[in-house]
């Protein structure tokens, strides 16, 4: 438990609080001297209160969820960053071992630019064939031009081609 009263696990210079949780003592009245409409009052306002305090604590806990999502989250993409990084150091490291084991180190570097270059256009194609895929929503267009024949009035409606069924016919 931190020291402001929150059971977060996050770092010492965050710390979420319910700024203002509306508490009060509303029910100010000696016992069986209020009226029916004061008791209604009353127990309006304390249910008023409750819902307000609920709302700040929500809020509170979503802060400190939030923080810890979004430092997740730029870990993450940093992890990321650093895995596309390293992808270069390993296809140096591959035309040095080409160029130590088999090669010149003019061939194993070409070698391994070609197979980049290779790489590269086998995932295009992938890309390309997956966005081939991607169709029009013809449910939806299907529809919308069934629309032109329940809609009054519009081109396709059978009202223009026959003016005799009208509404008072």
């Amino acid at each position: 438990m931190s020291k402001d009263g929150l059971f977060t696990d996050g770092s010492e210079n965050f710390a979420p609080r319910a700024n203002a949780i509306p508490l009060s003592d509303v029910d100010t009245s000696k016992s069986g001297e209020a009226s029916i409409g004061q008791l209604v009052s009353n127990a309006s306002e304390q249910i008023s209160s409750l819902v307000r305090s609920e709302l700040e604590l929500a809020k509170t806990e979503l802060a400190a969820a939030a923080k810890k999502g979004g430092i997740g989250a730029g870990l993450f993409g940093a992890a990321g960053v650093v895995a596309l990084y390293s992808s270069f150091f390993f296809f140096f490291f591959l035309a040095e071992l080409l160029s130590h084991l088999w090669f010149d180190r003019w061939a194993a570097f070409l070698i391994v630019f070609l197979i980049m270059l290779v790489l590269a256009g086998v995932l295009a194609l992938l890309g390309l064939k997956n966005v081939k895929k991607v169709k029009s929503p013809e449910k939806t267009i299907a529809s919308a031009k069934e629309l032109k024949n329940v809609i009054p009035g519009s081109k396709g409606s059978k009202e223009l081609t026959n003016p005799q069924s009208g509404l008072y016919t």
